[in-house]
């Protein structure tokens, strides 16, 4: 029998506020009536906000992240068009095979699960591409799979420096709302994100940021589109309605959540996400367990994957956790199937919420066969969030 709260540490859905879930329980509506756009036209202006930009547009999809992928290429994009990609995770292999099958050149720099964007290798080829054959670059600001946020401006900056004018496309669904983006300081034309991850809501808005430049390309790219039509879309929104029936409750829920991010501070929830996730790296540390990424720099704020020892099979870490604790880990996908299990810290988190996690983390680890030695992995975490790593009772206490 299951009792008490089930815990959901997965890397989105996220958590939903109370607050937010009670926003969307609203009767149904007219989506064409007069006055709709008083509640949606203000939802874009919001999202400006949170993804930092006041000269792009936003759009918001019915559909998940992955929609708003094939929404940023359709647009933008040309059949053949050869384009610069890593794959680095899962997300990023998944974003070079939707090019491909949209009949996209794709050109992929292959690199390390636990590694970032090869930033020195895109700039090798911008800087070899004299006749501007890459129209685009792709970019995974944070590969979910693997725990890593890779430096977006650094590739900014690699364009800038080859004097390029491929277009910057952004993939920051489990990035945007959590770590720190900035689309225009960052000069990037297309960012995707989806609900379901630090906005707090369930899934089925799949959110694009588009640039001025990307606007531009949108008026002559010959890829087809029909449900994704930027075109359908800037005339609909204009007086804040959509081409096609909107999930009304999710705007409900959306402006609920974008009052929250605001209350607390943009800075502040990034802030807030940065604490967190170095409470838990702590946590993982004294647990005796490594990251996937492979250096500090890599970590990502929002989501930690972690490998389990070679003798331990992360699927029995993850089956105990959800039967056994009624607690959600991410599994390791693909190639990391069975290696590694992931603790997911973004949207509505707290200090308690992240010891739960190392709690249950430990628990189901020794389920799955690891000698562990109980509350080293909470105490490391308990030390860094009470600001006091040092003190000598907590250091006691872990040893």
């Amino acid at each position: 029998m299951r009792t008490g709260q089930t815990h959901l540490f997965v890397p989105g859905p996220t958590n939903i506020p109370e607050r937010v879930r009670q926003a969307m329980n609203v009767p149904m509506q007219d989506m064409r009536a007069p006055d709709f756009g008083e509640l949606t036209l203000d939802l874009f202006d919001g999202l400006k906000r949170v993804l930092r930009t006041r000269t792009g547009r936003v759009f918001m999809f019915p559909g998940s992240g992955t929609g708003a992928w094939e929404a940023a290429i359709t647009n933008t994009l040309d059949p053949g068009d050869r384009v610069l990609m890593a794959r680095h995770g899962q997300f990023s292999t998944l974003w070079a095979q939707m090019a491909e099958r949209l009949g996209l050149e794709v050109e992929v720099v292959d690199a390390p699960w636990g590694a970032g964007v090869p930033v020195k290798e895109f700039a090798r080829r911008l800087g070899a591409d004299r006749e501007g054959r890459i129209k685009a670059v792709f970019v995974t600001h944070n590969e979910t799979a693997t725990g890593v946020t890779s430096d977006v401006a650094a590739v900014r900056r690699a364009l800038d420096e080859c004097f390029h004018d491929a277009l910057l496309f952004v993939d920051g669904v489990s990035s945007i709302g959590s770590i720190d983006f900035r689309m225009d300081d960052w000069g990037v034309d297309l960012a995707v994100t989806g609900s379901q991850k630090g906005l707090m809501l369930p899934a089925g808005l799949g959110i694009l940021g588009v640039s001025e430049k990307a606007m531009e390309a949108s008026k002559t790219a010959t890829m087809r589109r029909a449900y994704f039509e930027f075109a359908d879309m800037v005339k609909m929104n204009a007086g804040g309605y959509f081409p096609y029936t909107p999930p009304t409750q999710l705007l409900h829920g959306l402006r609920a959540a974008l009052d929250l991010i605001f209350e607390e501070g943009l800075d502040a929830v990034i802030a807030r996400h940065r604490r967190l996730a170095e409470g838990v790296r702590r946590g993982v540390q004294a647990m005796g367990l490594d990251l996937v990424a492979e250096h500090p720099s890599l970590y990502s704020d929002t989501v930690s994957a972690i490998r389990v020892p070679p003798e331990i099979d992360a699927r029995e870490v993850i089956g105990a956790a959800y039967t056994r604790y009624n607690t959600s880990f991410g599994s390791g996908l693909a190639r990391l199937d069975g290696k590694v299990f992931r603790i997911g810290h973004l949207g509505d988190l707290n200090e308690g919420m992240c010891l739960t996690a190392l709690s249950v983390a430990e628990m189901a680890l020794a389920e799955a066969g690891m000698q562990v030695d109980f509350g080293r992995g909470p105490a490391a975490a308990m030390a860094w969030f009470a600001g006091a790593a040092e003190a000598p009772a907590l250091r006691v206490a872990a040893e």
